[in-house]
């Protein structure tokens, strides 16, 4: 049961972009905090200098900002923290409770080689210098001496209810590396220790670093926090989710058109649920959002059932809140140079038969353009003689229309209908041909009147010949 005060973190490293699967850990842990009334932190764990870049912090910044989950306080830079990282290790050995170790790795290797008669590719380190003197002027980690008292680790995950891990699977693992920078394992013990986070929530593959932290906690007479651990995301063979699957950049969803919130209440019922309900809005996500429905088990990633969310989503908004999407995506331009007026309307008509706003944009493209080709079959089927005809015919009719309303426009339509006698399908098909080259379109009469009366009529009598 999670009580107040709740501080939590995310702490991502720039060292690629972030992903659905550090988005998904990133929004529960913000999600936690919002229903708690709670703090969301964001650490960026950059002491991996070698792979760490600029351009990656820029991108994971603006997969934040442009999914609203920025942090409540200043984002903490790790490796700005490396002093205090080095002054609580030196402290530690100094109480006894880690040492200067001055075994190469082809030291520890010959060791290994020489007591079991096999070559080390890794293993626990024997603790060769835990009570060997050395001098410190000579290359060195500082490792953690692991406890001699202690059989073993248990912990009551949030998620997973209790977890017990044997010491003797561990050794005296390092904490401050030769060239002085800290290891994950340490960094984040002071770090989330001095940020007072009271709740870690991170993927599963986190589990085998848990006991290391909870004895550093332990060791550093630091607070402990609860810890709970998300199942991964897998693909649909049920494997661990790839690229190919969907494991893509934040930043490419949102260029390829989907919604933050779509996106975001998508992740949210990846291994979490509300009864049945499958759409949230983020009041609502904040408002149900628990860790005791979390699901053990890992979620499947479905790329059509995001983008079945993504199109309930955008139904859901006006087409101006949608236009403005578009333009914050940069995405106006790919829609051809439609007046405010007429793309306004056309949103409104396009919005339903659309899940993304890279489709909306592409198919106002196309009507903007107009129809190259009509198909063999959609000729054979809706273009004959007769029907060319009547087409003629209603050209003539509209032309005469001194509104172009949609009101008008249905009764010449239909009116021409009644007078030959054939069913309204026999006419709105090519006229579908007419302006979009296909017979799947929106409200036939909207889409005329919408496209307005001059540029109706030409294609109409294009499509003719």
């Amino acid at each position: 049961m999670i009580t107040s005060p709740v501080r939590v973190r995310f702490a991502p490293s720039p060292t690629g972009h972030l992903h659905i699967g550090g988005l998904r850990t990133a929004l529960f842990n913000w999600l936690l905090a919002r229903h708690y009334g709670g703090v969301y932190l964001l650490r960026i764990e950059d002491t991996d200098v070698e792979r760490s870049k600029q351009e990656y912090l820029t991108s994971i910044m603006e997969s934040f900002s442009w999914c609203n989950l920025m942090p409540d306080g200043p984002v903490v830079i790790q490796s700005r923290n490396i002093e205090r990282h080095r002054a609580v290790a030196q402290r530690l050995v100094h109480e006894g409770k880690a040492y200067r170790c001055y075994c190469t790795p082809e030291m520890v290797a010959e060791r290994y080689h020489e007591r079991f008669g096999a070559m080390l590719e890794y293993g626990k380190y024997d603790g060769y210098c835990r009570d060997r003197a050395g001098d410190q002027a000579n290359p060195h980690v500082i490792r953690f001496a692991l406890p001699t008292d202690c059989a073993c680790v248990e912990f009551d995950d949030l998620i997973r209810g209790t977890v017990t891990i044997q010491v003797d699977q561990l050794d005296d693992f390092v904490l401050i590396r030769s060239d002085g920078m800290p290891t994950y394992n340490f960094a984040v013990v002071v770090d989330d220790a001095d940020m007072c986070i009271t709740h870690v929530v991170r993927g599963e593959d986190h589990i085998p670093n848990t006991p290391k932290q909870i004895l550093l906690y332990q060791a550093c007479n630091f607070k402990l926090p609860l810890f709970g651990h998300l199942s991964m995301i897998l693909g649909p063979t049920g494997q661990r989710l790839s690229k190919r699957d969907g494991a893509t950049s934040v930043i490419e969803y949102r260029q390829a058109g989907y919604l933050p919130d779509a996106l975001l209440n998508y992740l949210a019922r990846l291994g979490w649920a509300h009864g049945d309900q499958e759409i949230f809005s983020r009041d609502e996500l904040i408002k149900f959002f628990s860790v005791e429905h979390i699901n053990k088990k890992s979620a499947v990633f479905d790329p059509a059932k995001l983008s079945w969310t993504n199109g309930v989503h955008m139904r859901a908004m006006s087409a101006q809140q949608i236009l403005a999407y578009l333009d914050e995506n940069q995405m106006r331009e790919m829609c051809a140079p439609w007046p405010q007026e007429q793309i306004v309307q056309l949103i409104a008509l396009y919005k339903e038969r659309v899940t993304t706003l890279h489709e909306l944009a592409h198919e106002l493209a196309l009507l903007y353009s107009g129809p190259s080709t009509v198909t063999p079959e959609d000729k054979a089927a809706w273009l004959t003689p007769s029907t060319n005809e009547l087409l003629i015919l209603l050209c003539h009719s509209l032309a005469k229309l001194s509104n172009f309303s949609v009101d008008l426009v249905t009764v010449a339509v239909k009116d021409l209908c009644h007078q030959y006698n054939i069913k309204l399908v026999q006419l709105a098909q090519p006229i579908r041909l007419a302006l979009v080259g296909k017979t799947m379109s929106p409200g036939v009469f909207e889409l005329m009147s919408v496209l307005g009366q001059s540029k109706t009529i030409e294609r109409i009598q294009k499509l003719v010949g």
